[in-house]
């Protein structure tokens, strides 16, 4: 008997939300040509069928091998109600602890950019109290004991009129590394802002946007021509040796062709620690400029760095086992005036060696343990960078000196923010990058950009209303169904 094959291949079973309503739908992992779609159905809105990695083998392989224990907070903050993912805050359903923290202290910003997903402007002038911003520290340190890494964010913190009361309190605590997200407006145009800022050092890091050296697509994803503003910016940051990760927001067909380009641009400087790309998410002010056929997978980013940066293969960039699904890295060493990837010298045979579900990076587990330690984003730069030099002491390929530091790490990290197109809800679980709350909750990125962003707390709220409804009548219809007790 000849039976009829579906054209694609049935990998697994995940839960997504509804793009127009919301709420939770089943969705489907396909393969088909070597493409990987996520494909939920909405009884009232039907179904939709989105990208989600352009090449299949790397998605496996994230999903099969690049697979780390869970890492627990400290302590829970809400409990499981509602489900995932309607309970955010973190409850005991969620796989990891916050690797990242970010903690947004202001609406105000002097830019409008059509990407923005938290939708600041000139026009919002809402600062966060310096008493609610020290509580919402207390928060992290209390989940985390010690935090890795701690972001302070806006809008355009830097506007904050108590921008440096607030880096005095973040360097009170705990926090292992410190780092401020900014357009670098101040910082290229104030040099007494930029010098004030220096003091701080070490254990901070600038986090600049950089998406583009061409005016178009700045304006596109910013809405102004900020290249004098970028570069003066980095030339503040390189005289006063402050360490800084440069951050493109990247589209297709507007910038992804400039990846190389600002790959080598972050080389030249010594004050330069790598790079992170940001293909644009679905939401905030985006959603309003939103188009699918935009969209870039972090298989495709992976790929654009390899062919156009002329420095890091395919096989430099690796899934971040902590959350594979949505992070991938590479990581070079900058070696007496030239860059040496480090993963390619480790070879596929020892990275991928051994049972599936494992990663086995050479039979000796000290190394084994080092190399967890540098491909998880829970770890500091700093102590990612300790762990390179003890890493490199095992590999006679690399020579290095033994007082490598933070300033000879050079790494390129690609972080996709999933949207209601491409959410999965078993990935959002393992989310590692969380938003720190007023109330002392800790929400992962992407759920919070979906449920808790101004005008979409009200929706939340009907779900929740309609989940316990949901509730109240199972529970009614389970004492009406139960048989009376034997005699």
């Amino acid at each position: 008997m000849n039976r009829k094959n579906r054209p694609w291949l049935f990998y697994d079973t995940t839960n997504s939300v509804c793009a127009q309503c919301l709420r939770t739908v089943e969705a489907k992992i396909l393969i088909k040509d070597k493409e990987v779609f996520l494909e939920k159905w909405c009884p009232a809105h039907g179904t939709e069928r989105v990208l989600i990695s352009d090449d299949a083998d790397y998605y496996r392989l994230a999903r099969e091998v690049y697979v780390k224990r869970p890492e627990m907070p400290q302590r829970f903050n809400t409990q499981m109600q509602y489900g995932c993912p309607y309970d955010c805050g973190l409850c005991p359903d969620h796989m990891q602890h916050s690797c990242l923290t970010v903690l947004e202290i202001t609406d105000h910003c002097n830019l409008r950019c059509p990407t923005c997903y938290a939708a600041s402007g000139p026009e919002r002038l809402t600062h966060k109290p310096l008493n609610v911003i020290e509580h919402m520290l207390d928060a992290i340190v209390a989940n985390e004991g010690e935090p890795d890494v701690v972001q302070i964010s806006g809008g355009e913190p830097t506007l904050h009129p108590e921008f440096f009361a607030i880096l005095d309190a973040a360097k009170k605590r705990p926090i292992r590394h410190l780092m401020v997200n900014t357009n670098g407006i101040r910082i290229a145009q104030e040099p007494d802002f930029v010098a004030r800022l220096a003091a701080y050092r070490p254990g901070i890091e600038v986090y600049l946007q950089f998406d583009s050296f061409k005016p178009e697509a700045l304006h596109n994803l910013r809405g102004a021509d900020l290249r004098r503003i970028r570069e003066e910016a980095l030339d503040a940051l390189e005289h006063h040796g402050i360490s800084t990760t440069l951050v493109m927001t990247v589209k297709r067909g507007v910038n992804d062709d400039e990846i190389g380009a600002i790959i080598c641009h972050g080389l030249g400087y010594r004050c330069v620690r790598g790079v992170t790309i940001q293909p644009v998410q679905d939401a905030g002010r985006n959603e309003a400029f939103s188009d699918q056929q935009h969209r870039l997978t972090v298989s495709a980013i992976r790929r654009a760095i390899a062919e156009q940066s002329g420095i890091f293969s395919l096989d430099d960039v690796v899934p971040v086992p902590c959350n594979p699904d949505t992070l991938a890295m590479a990581y070079a060493l900058k070696l007496h005036g030239e860059t040496q990837p480090l993963t390619r010298h480790l070879g596929s045979d020892v990275l991928l060696a051994g049972p599936a579900n494992t990663i086995v990076f050479e039979r000796d587990p000290a190394l084994k343990e080092q190399m967890f330690k540098l491909f998880s984003t829970s770890h500091s730069p700093e102590s990612q960078a300790n762990c390179l030099s003890e890493l490199l002491c095992c590999l006679p390929r690399i020579a290095a000196p033994v007082e490598l530091s933070y300033a000879n790490v050079f790494r390129v990290l690609i972080v996709q923010f999933m949207d209601v197109h491409n959410l999965d809800i078993r990935a959002l679980k393992k989310s590692c990058v969380h938003m720190v709350q007023p109330d002392g909750r800790l929400i992962p990125f992407e759920s919070f950009n979906l449920f808790h962003r101004d005008e979409k707390a009200g929706m939340l709220e009907q779900i929740r209303a309609e989940i316990g409804e949901q509730t109240k009548r199972r529970h009614a219809t389970a004492v009406h169904l139960t048989p009376p007790p034997l005699p």
